[in-house]
């Protein structure tokens, strides 16, 4: 989507578009045919997504204003608290690691500084960690027509609501109504340039290594305050941008975003058919001159209708057309690694991803022949949710762990393999050295982050343990140790309690014992004594809240004699406060919580959202952060 004068089409433009679209592919494909493609060199890149957050370690919408302080290869994400930085190609030869790392962090160095003055602050990782989903509003999408309009035709397509549902120690279900879930994701994407006589042979490694170079780079264990997959990008990605409708899901229609179904036989025209023929076309942009009128005149044409189009189908290998100086080329573009959670850190994932191109390429002549697709493909699923845990069914079928195949077989492979291409030793020693000693260790950026939050335990509230979790994130980046090395994060390292406090989402319990209108008054008697409750909300079937039980209810009933042998049970509802009930959204600020409950002298307000029940706080969850102000004002006097 690096288009910006995108067009939303009428019925006209849309038959215009898909028209220059086939006489690209038709130009693609004599350019394949009559060897125009560029070949014989290896050249690599990057792209850098960054996060923008406030001294709060929160979300922080200023990306135009940043980027209006940057210049050189800065451009606009989806969201007003991202931001992208490309490097500049390299052929994968001498010190080329080293210069696209030196390049990444003067670029990252240059967002920083461009941030601090809009008081904001530059995070690298997959998903972070504070995010909450009323932060995900249109409000909060980069205002240009290519986002606004893709957001609202995909939203068309689909019918409905996105929605995600993710299970790993937590489970998140959850639904939105625009495509801006996607955002919480930040990725590092590193580019391959291939020739087009070799693209089916190194496309297929590519879908087998993935798996592995993920296993090892997983940094996303955390969506919206839920631990899920160590890589929850993966299962994000797909559902946040699952434009299929209920029919075409049951059909088992294939989603923009995907990993493939399989092998390229002969010719990377392969892939681009099978898209251009699954998914419908939802852009347009000024496309110029016809693309076979320039192949005519012996000019590469830019391809602008398949190249934007491309763009709306994402591939965790993506095939990529490009021209530079006039001369055409082909790029693998891996997207599966996060950002994060250094520089370091990512450059040793692309040493990794580079040398076993490399290698594989020269010791397989055909992956094919030695392995299943869906074993690559369930590979790819398991690095994922397991990281560094994961089983894999490698070559030929062989069961084994990541962390022993990553170990065993595969270091040794790409350091053959960055040989092979004069990688100077020390870059070789620098990026898979830091690989080994965070396989053997096991700590991936996100078990780092789980074993963080496992040594925090039920200490604070979940918004304090994120928030410390994203403050020892952004700490331990200034100090450009590899994740490997890195101190856990603790509450007690967090600089400031008070923005943990600001508003009643922060404070509340979510996990709320409630009844419904037909239990009987038994159960809400048992539960209150079991659990200390002076409260119990009422819900529906359809979790909206229809009412209260109190203490004070229950016990003017007693009072009445219930509970004789000659009675007939009472129905909760028979009993319970049915309305007006004093309630407060989740936005609400906790000092319009605390002068609720004084002006109606109660000690707990349901948390209702969309007539939805979400949460309660209570007069303790205040008591506890006054108590954790009151201890840090004391160790700051």
């Amino acid at each position: 989507m690096g288009e910006h004068d995108i067009n939303v089409l009428g019925d006209e433009q849309r038959r215009a578009f898909s028209q220059a679209l086939l006489e690209d592919l038709q130009a693609l494909d004599r350019m394949v045919q009559g060897g125009n493609i560029e070949s014989g060199i290896r050249r690599i890149g990057a792209e850098q997504e960054l996060f923008l957050i406030n001294r709060s370690y929160e979300a922080h919408n200023v990306a135009d204003k940043v980027l209006g302080r940057l210049e050189g290869n800065f451009t606009p994400e989806l969201a007003r608290f991202n931001l992208e930085a490309n490097a500049s190609p390299q052929v994968l030869a001498g010190s080329c690691l080293m210069r696209m790392e030196d390049e990444l962090a003067q670029m990252v160095h240059q967002a920083r500084v461009a941030a601090q003055g809009e008081n904001s602050r530059i995070l690298l990782c997959g998903i972070l960690p504070t995010l909450h989903q009323h932060e995900l509003g249109l409000d909060a999408m980069v205002q240009e027509p290519r986002y606004l309009a893709l957001n609202q035709i995909l939203k068309d397509l689909r019918g409905s609501d996105f929605s995600a549902h993710i299970k790993g120690l937590d489970e998140l279900r959850t639904t939105h109504d625009n495509v801006m879930m996607e955002a919480c994701n930040t990725s590092f994407q590193v580019h391959f340039q291939v020739g087009a006589e070799e693209f089916p042979k190194l496309y297929n490694l590519s879908q087998v290594v993935t798996a592995p170079v993920l296993a090892c780079a997983v940094n996303s264990p955390v969506l919206l305050q839920h631990r899920l997959w160590h890589e929850t990008r993966v299962a994000l990605f797909q559902q946040s941008l699952d434009a299929r409708n209920q029919s075409q899901q049951k059909r088992g229609s294939r989603p923009r975003v995907s990993f493939g179904e399989k092998w390229v036989d002969e010719s990377v025209m392969e892939i681009f058919r099978e898209d251009v023929a699954r998914f419908r076309v939802l852009l347009s942009s000024d496309l110029g001159e016809s693309s076979l009128t320039m192949l005519d005149r012996g000019e590469m044409p830019p391809l602008k209708a398949l190249c934007l189009f491309n763009g709306t189908v994402y591939r965790w290998n993506r095939p990529c057309y490009g021209v530079k100086d006039g001369v055409a080329h082909l790029r693998i573009e891996n997207r599966v690694l996060p950002a994060g959670p250094t520089v370091l850190d990512e450059m040793a994932g692309a040493a990794l991803f580079f040398g076993l191109m490399v290698a594989m390429g020269e010791e397989h002549k055909d992956v094919r022949d030695s392995m299943v697709f869906d074993h690559a493909k369930a590979n790819f699923m398991a690095a994922a949710r397991y990281g560094l845990d994961a089983q894999f069914r490698w070559i030929d079928g062989v069961p084994i762990t990541a962390q022993r195949l990553i170990l065993d077989r595969l270091l040794p492979m790409a350091r053959e393999g960055l040989q092979q291409k004069k990688i100077d030793g020390a870059s070789i020693d620098r990026y898979l050295g830091v690989i080994e000693e965070r396989v053997e260790s096991g700590r991936t950026g996100s078990q780092w982050a789980l074993d963080s939050l496992e040594a925090m335990g039920e200490r604070g509230t979940p918004d304090e343990r994120h928030r410390a979790l994203t403050s020892a994130t952004y700490a331990r980046q200034q100090e450009g140790e590899p994740v490997h090395k890195w101190r856990l994060a603790t509450l007690e390292s967090k600089p400031d309690w008070r923005h943990s406090f600001k508003t009643v989402r922060q404070l509340m319990t979510r996990d709320v014992f409630t009844v419904h209108p037909e239990d009987v008054i038994d159960l809400v008697a048992s539960l209150m004594d079991w659990e200390h409750l002076h409260r119990v909300p009422v819900e529906d079937n359809d979790g909206k809240l229809v009412g209260l039980i109190t203490q004070r209810s229950l016990l003017r009933v007693l009072a009445k004699g219930y509970g004789r042998s000659n009675q007939e049970p009472v129905a909760v509802k028979e009993i319970m406060k049915a309305g007006p009930l004093v309630t407060i959204p989740p936005e609400a600020s906790t000092l319009d919580a605390m002068a609720l409950m004084r002006k109606h002298k109660v000690g707990s307000l349901p948390v209702v959202e969309n007539d939805r029940l979400v949460g309660i706080v209570t007069e303790h969850d205040f008591v506890g952060a006054a108590g954790r102000l009151l201890e840090e004002a004391l160790r700051n006097d």
